[in-house]
């Protein structure tokens, strides 16, 4: 019954939460139900000075569905809306790159009207 139930948590978790508009910081994280599978989310946000700060809350929140997650790394996202372009760039000092081509398929699957690109250079 655990599994099934974790199962379920884990598919409430949405795979993108980012912020509507600007430049930010993101993480790549593995979420995973006890003993069961893991899915890869992105999470961005203009609130956070440390890539740190996104991961900590997410984390917080996932315990509390019982979900446990590991950071994968981090970058940065540039959001513009008017201009429908996302694009995904940098790295983060305590985690590490991010694999940026994993957070790109995700944005797509979020975003399918987006011009969504990424790059490994750049801060």
């Amino acid at each position: 019954a655990m599994a099934a139930a974790g199962a379920g948590a884990l598919s409430r978790v949405s795979d993108v939460e980012i912020d509507g508009d600007g430049v930010f910081k993101y993480v790549l994280v593995r979420v995973r139900a006890a003993g069961g599978p893991g899915k890869d989310v992105v999470r961005g946000h203009g609130w956070a000075e440390y890539h740190a700060d996104i991961y900590e809350r997410t984390a917080q929140e996932l315990a509390q569905q019982g979900l446990d997650c590991e950071c994968l790394g981090g970058g940065r996202l540039s959001h513009r809306p008017e201009e429908r372009k996302i694009h995904v760039y940098g790295y983060s000092v305590g985690f590490g790159r991010a694999d940026h081509s994993v957070t790109t398929e995700k944005l797509k699957a979020k975003y399918p009207d987006y011009e969504i690109t990424w790059a490994d250079e750049g801060y």
